[in-house]
């Protein structure tokens, strides 16, 4: 429960980039961000600003997905028109002076100053070089599983998987080979398939390729649910650690994750948290130490 509500938190990251990417679109400069009090545009007696546009992709960051960013910064505005004007008819009936109007407010208040306070004192404070650390400390001895580089030719039949086999031991090309006879989407790059570890093919494919040395390649046709394949073992490596860049944002979410339970262990030490339900005959109660 702690990583799903820490992960709603941390969607703050996004929509900070999100409603950058708004401003620098709108901007004629890539360097100029406008202020975020310039008017965008008015309704009423309410004046719409670059602050209102950003907060908005912050409550539309999911559909805004299906957007192209070129029209973000319209689709925005017209929401927060339409916002507006409806914000007015519930003032013209004294909507807000209700009770119901007046907890939701409070409700409000109180997840706005939440964000504010996780962003500022717990996400900002994950730095660059603690990340670095995490990474250094979690990959310094990393094994990673065999990998092998490989490329096939797939045909449709048996026969025509012999005689390409019959070819290869004749000394053609491969990367030719696959080039003219397999129907395979890999076939216009010579067969190659890249680097993959195991889990990540069919089993019969898989099976005969790690079964191969490299630089060998099936001497009998291989059957799958594609077709016929014929595999060669280009290369063989040991599953190289992930990069900084490629493991960045998973360790700096644990380091958030973990400054968040930091936190609030020490926010619940220093205060009497109550729980009363209608379940419970009676309450719970986390006592100040």
């Amino acid at each position: 429960m702690l990583r799903k509500i820490t992960g709603i938190l941390s969607s703050s990251v996004a929509v900070a980039a999100l409603a950058v990417s708004l401003n620098v679109a709108h901007a004629q400069d890539a360097e100029t961000v406008p202020d975020p009090d310039t008017p965008v545009a008015k309704v009423g007696n309410s004046v719409i600003t670059e602050a209102d546009l950003a907060y908005a992709a912050q409550d539309y960051a999911q559909q805004l997905q299906s957007v192209p960013p070129a029209e973000w910064r319209t689709v925005l505005t017209d929401v927060l028109v339409e916002m507006n004007l409806l914000a007015e008819a519930a003032t013209e009936q004294s909507l807000e002076d209700t009770d119901e109007f007046k907890r939701l407010m409070a409700f409000e208040q109180k997840r706005a100053l939440r964000n504010a306070y996780f962003q500022q004192f717990i996400q900002d404070t994950v730095t660059d070089d603690e990340v670095q650390a995490a990474y250094d400390a979690e990959y310094a001895n990393f094994q990673g599983g065999q990998e092998i580089n490989a490329s096939h030719i797939l045909v449709e039949n048996e026969e025509e998987a012999r005689e390409i086999i019959q070819e290869l031991e004749g000394g053609a090309d491969f990367a030719e080979l696959a080039q003219e006879k397999s129907i395979g989407p890999s076939g216009p790059n010579g067969g190659e398939l890249g680097f993959f570890s195991r889990g990540q093919m069919v089993p019969e494919f898989e099976a005969a390729a790690f079964d191969l040395e490299p630089g060998e390649f099936t001497t009998e046709p291989v059957q799958s649910q594609f077709g016929y394949h014929v595999i060669l073992n280009n290369e063989e490596r040991t599953q190289p650690a992930p990069t900084l860049e490629a493991a960045e944002g998973q360790i700096r979410q644990d380091l958030v994750l973990a400054k968040f339970r930091e936190v609030i262990e020490q926010l619940k030490a220093n205060n009497t948290v109550e729980i009363i339900g209608p379940e419970s005959d009676e309450a719970t109660t986390e006592e100040s130490q």
